[in-house]
């Protein structure tokens, strides 16, 4: 039996070492505290699950839902983005709900990429924006994202060739890894930059609502003509704690979401309807659970940044996301480092390889861990300082 090359090409799974770790220090009956899974720990708000289950109770609900969704939910999607982001929507031709946000972002690609194009996808960055373009049989050029450019891609150095030949340009911000924000000057530029070279722009833009110190990052539609040359992903699942019910949405340019409408309305049935009017009490329900989820949320951060400046590690404070990125000491690649800490102390890091090559030399944190857990893990850090302090003095 031949597989074909599609999935041959995809990428070894990161963690399959780390992975075989951890079982086996579980096996031996020792405590593994993971920072890895950028999972909300803190369950889908009561208001919300009631209405699910109120909805699940309902037989019109039982049977297959339409891939546009409940007219309904894109009404209130519309309504949002005007109430949050004072973008005007089209509830019927700007709007989309998808199975999460990784559900368009990995079909976009299909809808606008032919054999040979490319995509410029951010390094480091979400995996699934070139393993989409992969599939659809396009080419990712990566665009490095530097500590020193504030972790946005320098668009100016992208050689002519490439640009002949790009279709779409992927951005994320606030940034997964990397907890960089951008703002409303830069969308601005990235617009012009993608009407200047035809390219569709897709924002990811899931982490808007996971904010801190009152930061209030914006949206990619909020730039100038941005709904001519763009789209952008969003989901309930980081602002409202609902990555296992896996609803999201796409909004934007009309022409490009009718794309995607007509590709997934081949593929598959739509959103659960259960679950699409939990998604309308999320919109429309008690927002206020939103701001104490930031407050857990920047509490933790505010923890994990004092115990890494405390071992050397160097982390900035993130505005907004879910994430801390941290330098590795000197000394050690990124994949060496998160052994040394599962080895010598059972804290699970992800290496920032496994976000492109431009990860090198840092590790990501979650803040997505649970207050026992997280005190444990912080604890184990700082001996794992001690123990690298002993360590020295052997030497």
């Amino acid at each position: 039996m031949r597989l074909s090359r599609r999935v041959e090409q995809l990428p070894p799974y990161l963690f399959v070492e780390i992975s075989r770790k951890i079982a086996e220090k579980k096996a031996r009956g020792e405590e593994v505290v993971s920072f890895g899974i950028g999972d909300p720990d803190i369950p889908t708000p009561p208001h919300i699950i009631e209405r699910l289950c109120q909805a699940s109770q309902d037989p019109a609900n039982h049977r297959y839902p339409e891939t546009d969704g409940l007219p309904e939910l894109r009404k209130v999607i519309a309504e949002w983005y005007q109430q949050r982001f004072d973008v005007s929507l089209d509830p019927d031709k700007e709007v989309l709900p998808l199975w999460g946000a990784k559900d368009g972002i990995a079909h976009i690609a299909f809808c606008l990429i032919d054999h040979g194009d490319i995509a410029l996808v951010p390094d480091p960055g979400y995996p699934v924006y070139s393993i989409g373009t992969m599939f659809a049989g396009g080419r990712s050029y990566y665009l490095p994202l530097r500590e020193r450019d504030n972790f946005l891609p320098d668009l100016s150095i992208i050689p002519d060739y490439i640009l002949k030949q790009a279709r779409l340009l992927w951005i994320n911000y606030p940034n997964n890894p990397t907890g960089a924000v951008a703002g409303l000057d830069f969308f601005n530029r990235v617009a012009h930059f993608a009407r200047k070279h035809n390219l569709l722009v897709c924002h990811d833009g899931p982490y808007t609502e996971v904010a801190f110190d009152g930061y209030n990052p914006v949206s990619f539609l909020q730039a100038d003509g941005a709904k001519e040359i763009g789209i952008e992903f969003h989901s309930l699942s980081k602002s409202f704690n609902m990555t296992g019910w896996r609803i999201g949405m796409v909004v934007g340019n009309a022409t490009v979401i009718n794309a995607l409408l007509r590709f997934k309305s081949n593929i598959d049935s739509g959103i659960p309807q259960a679950i699409q009017y939990a998604a309308i009490e999320a919109f429309t329900g008690p927002q206020d659970c939103i701001a104490e989820h930031n407050a857990i949320y920047q509490r933790r951060r505010d923890l994990i940044i004092d115990v890494l400046n405390n071992i050397g590690l160097e982390a900035k404070t993130p505005k907004a996301s879910l994430y801390i990125w941290a330098k590795v000491p000197q000394g050690y690649t990124s994949t060496e480092f998160a052994t040394v800490l599962l080895d010598e102390v059972g804290v699970v890091v992800t290496p920032g390889t496994g976000y492109g090559k431009h990860g090198e030399g840092y590790v990501r944190l979650s803040l997505t861990i649970p207050d026992v857990q997280l005190v444990k893990g912080l604890s184990l850090l700082s001996k794992w300082r001690s123990t690298r302090s002993t360590l020295k003095v052997k030497r």
